[in-house]
């Protein structure tokens, strides 16, 4: 879903500006134009600025015509796994166009709502969407899974148009790794699994980072699966954990002594980390404080290269 916070839209003239004004007072976001107007600048080139805020924001929304938006994001346009939403919206609030990452990135039903917001028309032109399928992608996005090949999204979609039904083609939803049952496998990684962790202070993030995958991987789970880092408060400001939850774009968590501590169940007791932290254990209590209720430890506490890990798996991605 797209974060109010991380929409941008780009107008030009003093309709559009209003328009961008209406929208944003609904879905939250910053807007942009020309020095001349109340807002931030976007002068003194646009195509600068569109690559600067690029890679930052979920959504940027032109309030101008297609032909504007088209090349100013050519030259930074990369792939639908990680290209913002982009929407055309005309200054007479006419029609709302997503125009880039319309399924992976949010912007038909990010479109749907603001030609609501606007009472204007929204054009879909995304093939699934207009022929009332399943768009596997968006049904990726919408469950909280990531993509690990997405070389075969368009394989799966022309089928499902196509109606073929072929038995060799298929989609597996799994946070295990697992051999791909059908010879062309669209592989879904629900984001379900929870790493808990504990390290000495200033342990390099490189190392922290290989005992990571090492533990996942004989683990037999995916980290593309991974939902957070979790650890005691205590490491809130360690940057190989914050370095690692930022390279795998997940969330880092943190607990203080007595959350952890509080919580039920049948931990790997140590006394020597109950001395320096307060609390028996960390990486498994804090994997299951991550994965709240009905959580399931996966894997007890393993020391790798003197870094503890645990896994658990909570209901929710």
């Amino acid at each position: 879903m797209i974060r109010n916070s991380q929409i941008i839209f780009a107008a030009f003239t003093r309709n559009g500006v209003e328009l961008a004004l209406k929208i944003s007072s609904v879905t939250g976001g910053q807007v942009y134009a020309p020095a001349r107007f109340n807002a931030g600048i976007i002068e003194p080139d646009l195509k600068k600025w569109t690559g600067k805020i690029f890679h930052e924001a979920s959504a940027i929304i032109f309030i101008s015509a297609c032909g504007i938006a088209v090349r100013s994001i050519a030259p930074y346009i990369n792939n639908k796994l990680n290209d913002p939403a982009v929407i055309v919206i005309d200054e007479r609030a006419n029609y709302v166009i997503p125009i880039l990452s319309g399924h992976v990135g949010g912007a038909n039903d990010l479109a749907r709502t603001i030609a609501e917001i606007i009472n204007a028309q929204p054009v879909i032109t995304t093939a699934t969407d207009v022929n009332n399928l399943i768009a596997v992608d968006e049904w990726a996005v919408k469950n909280n899974c990531r993509i690990e090949n997405p070389e075969c999204i368009k394989k799966i979609s022309a089928d499902i148009l196509e109606n073929n039904n072929y038995k060799n083609i298929g989609v597996a939803v799994t946070y295990e790794n697992i051999k791909t049952p059908f010879h062309v496998t669209l592989i879904l990684r629900p984001k379900i699994l929870f790493l808990g962790a504990g390290c000495k202070k200033n342990t390099d993030s490189e190392k922290f980072a290989r005992a990571a995958e090492k533990f996942l991987n004989d683990s037999g789970v995916n980290i593309l699966s991974l939902n957070a880092l979790a650890s005691i408060n205590l490491k809130a400001n360690e940057p190989a954990m914050i370095n690692f939850a930022r390279d795998n774009k997940i969330k880092f968590l943190t607990f203080s002594a007595d959350e952890l501590k509080n919580l039920q169940g049948v931990f790997t007791s140590s006394e020597r980390v109950k001395k320096i932290t307060g609390v028996d254990n960390i990486c498994e209590r804090a994997a299951m404080k991550a994965a709240g209720e009905n959580a399931v430890l996966l894997r007890n506490k393993i020391i790798i290269d003197g870094i503890t890990f645990a896994l658990a798996r909570g209901e929710e991605a």
